[in-house]
This record gives structure tokens, sequence and C-alpha cells, in this order.
């Protein structure tokens, strides 16, 4: 049986036991145990051995990437289409999520007993998340903080700054194609060797995939009560159909324009990484399986995967904006506050800006999104109207925001000459 179909039995197994156990069972004690000492551990512990190995893994093949490109000239090519193609999809995302939000008019939808409730079940939880918001710096200091003063400082803080090691990465594969082959040789056979290694650890780690799945969708869906989706149900519906139509309707364009490839087909090859993404909520956990899928099933080059989708998996968040975008304008609604087109803009640029910061682990736009809210004089304590539902939504946006990445490496490994794997 081939890996993803058991990843793919695993989710339904976990997903149709967590919501027969959230009917049959809410709140109750044995549940609840099952959840602490089995479910949780186990889903935590499979998350953090896949994320354990994202420092190495960025760093070597993010610097073996640039230094395999080896010509600046190639590199900044290179360099100028990805960041392109990352600004156009993730503008396109935030586009379609507000064209949605503002026909259907999700925050109307939502009665004011509810929005009552909501806002006092999850009102602890907003201010944890206001109060660390105001402690996180983002502005022209954010792009300061990408030049760390301490390299080792910056990637050892238990959210790593990503930002910063991808800086520290690209400067180190500059240096490499700078000096001599003799003196490079090496610290890049060094590189490979670490490479190898997680590459080794991350194929161990797969091997539990469907059973950390299981764990992981149970923890969720057994949580999830239904009264929560019926009161959010068109809020939810509105940024799974975005979603749905940037995976299924902007994708496939992109894949026939600039890569020349059957989106059928490619779906199809890059099965593992949408389950791994959809499960984990994390495209930094889920890289080590986009690199190996993107080298293996579409046959895309090291350099390429090396290069782009490391950079994809911190600043290419496709669905993250979408997401922000949808959820800021519903909040608007919510509370009446009107924003006007000119506002919107702003909406697009800052979701797309704040999406390129945000942390690719579980629910990591949250706290960006606070900082959105409060640009445009929505009640920031409205995020906990949201939150029971942030975790299924960080589930399907995770999914685009990998599906973006690789097929942006798909496209600039066709346009760099390349042939992909049919």
């Amino acid at each position: 049986m081939k890996r993803h179909t058991k990843i793919f039995i695993g989710l339904v197994f976990g997903a149709v036991a967590g919501v027969a156990c959230n009917i049959l069972f809410p709140e109750a004690p044995a549940l609840i145990f099952v959840q602490k000492y089995l479910s949780d551990p186990l889903g935590k512990i499979f998350l953090n051995l896949l994320i354990m190995m994202v420092i190495p893994l960025v760093f070597a093949s993010l610097s073996l990437g640039v230094a395999q490109i080896g010509d600046l000239k190639k590199l900044g090519r290179i360099g100028f289409k990805t960041i392109s193609y990352f600004l156009l999809v993730t503008t396109l995302a935030v586009t379609i999520g507000l064209v949605l939000v503002n026909l259907i008019r999700p925050g109307d939808y939502l009665p004011q007993e509810t929005k009552t409730q909501l806002l006092a079940s999850y009102k602890g939880q907003a201010a944890e998340i206001k109060e660390a918001t105001e402690k996180t710096e983002f502005g022209i200091q954010t792009f300061v903080n990408i030049v760390p003063r301490n390299p080792f400082a910056a990637v050892a803080k238990p959210n790593p700054d990503m930002l910063a090691l991808i800086f520290i990465s690209l400067i180190v594969g500059i240096a490499l194609t700078i000096i001599s082959k003799e003196r490079a040789a090496p610290l890049i056979k060094l590189l490979e060797g670490i490479n190898d290694v997680t590459v080794v650890v991350i194929n161990i780690a797969m091997k539990f995939a469907p059973f950390g799945v299981t764990a992981l969708i149970f923890s969720v869906t057994s949580r999830f009560g239904f009264e929560l989706l019926v009161a959010l149900s068109m809020y939810i519906v509105t940024v799974l159909l975005g979603l749905a139509l940037h995976q299924f309707g902007v994708f496939p364009i992109l894949l026939k324009i600039f890569a020349r490839y059957s989106p059928l087909k490619f779906f199809r090859k890059i099965e593992t990484v949408m389950l791994t993404a959809f499960s984990t909520s994390s495209s930094n956990a889920t890289l080590p399986t986009t690199i190996s899928v993107a080298q293996d099933n579409l046959g895309i080059p090291t350099q390429i995967t090396g290069f782009v989708l490391p950079l994809g998996a911190t600043m290419n968040m496709n669905g993250t904006a979408l997401f922000e975008g949808v959820t800021v304008l519903f909040l608007a609604q919510v509370f009446g506050v009107h924003l006007s087109f000119g506002v919107q803009i702003i909406v697009v640029l800052m979701s797309v800006l704040t999406a390129v910061g945000s942390a690719g682990v579980p629910s990591g736009s949250i706290p960006l999104l606070v900082i959105v809210l409060a640009m445009v004089n929505v009640p920031v304590e409205g995020i906990a109207i949201i939150l029971g539902a942030d975790r299924l939504l960080d589930m399907c946006r995770t999914v685009l925001n990998v599906t973006g990445d690789i097929t942006c490496a798909a496209y600039i490994a066709r346009s760099e000459g390349y042939e992909l794997k049919q």
C-alpha cells in the first residue's frame, strides 16, 4: 500500500472516530483522558519529529541550492521570478477572498446571541493572543530583524525566526559561489551530508505518519462542536469556497500557462504533500515532504527545490492571506464597521505583507491578523469569534500554502529549461 493511501486512511479513521466521540461523548472524562494522554502526545511527537529537522534542512538545502545555481546573475533571475510569482499568487488569493466575502456577507448571518456566546467562550484565549501580538514588532523593524546580529540566537528560539534563517542560508550559499571551488568543496560536502541525514530522519518519521495523522485529526475533530460549526457556517463556507476556487481554479490555470503541465497529473503526484499539510497545519512541518515529492515525483532539480521551497514555506502564504482578508471583512460586518473600497485595498496589501511574516506553524497567522484588524479599526477582541473554527480552517489553508510553493517550483524549473517528470 502506498504511503499517501495509508495517510489518507489514517486521516479518515481519525476524523470519523473524532466526530463520533464528539457527538456520543461530549466532554466525557474518558474522552478528555484519551485526548490528553494518547492522541495529543502522539500527534505532537509526530509533528515535533518533522519540525525538528526543518532548521538543518532549510539551511543545508537553501545554501546548497544557491551554491549549485552558481552564477549570481542566474540566482538573481530565479530569485526575481520566484518572489514575483509569490506576490502575484498571494494577491490573487486575497482578491478572491474579498470578492466572496463582499458577495456572501457571512457577517450578516451571525446572530447577536451567538456572537456574545463566542466572545465569552474564547475571551481568555483572545486576550493571550492580543498580549502576545503587542510584543510582536511588525513594520520596518521586521525587515531589520531579517539580518540577525546572532544567527544562532535567531534559530534557537521556541519559534525560530525563519526569515533570518533564510537570509543566513542565502548569504552562505552566495559566499560559496564566490570563493574558489577547492575552498568551497569541504563545506559543500558537509552540507550535502546534513541534507542526506535530514532526508533519512524524515523518511523514518513518515513511516509513522498514518498513526501521527490519525492522532492529530482525532484530537481536532473530537473537540469540534457541531453547534460552533453551524453558528459560523457561512464564514467557514466563505473561506473554504475561496480556498477551493484558488486550489482548483487558479492553480490549474497557472500550471497550464507557466509550467505547461497537466493539473490532474500534478495533483495526483503531490497527494502526499497535501495530506501531510492538511493533517499537520504547518508549512514548515510539511517542507521535508514537499522537497522529496517535488524531486522524486515531479523531477524538479535539487537546486530549484532547495532554493524555491524553503523560501515558499516562509514567504508564500496564499491560503493564509486569503483567510486573513476574509476574516477581517467578516468581523467588520459582524461589528457593523463599514470598510470602503480604499480600506479594502489596504486589507489586501496588509494581508499579503503579514502572510509573508507569519510563522509556518499551526495558527501562526492569528497574531498578525490582530495587527490588520487594529489597523482598519475593527475591534481586535472579535478574534475570539473565529478561534474555535481556526484549526479546521488552518488545516485547509495550509494545503493551499504548500500547493502554491510546489507550483512555483514547477514553474521556475520549466522556465529554466528543465523537463518535468510525466
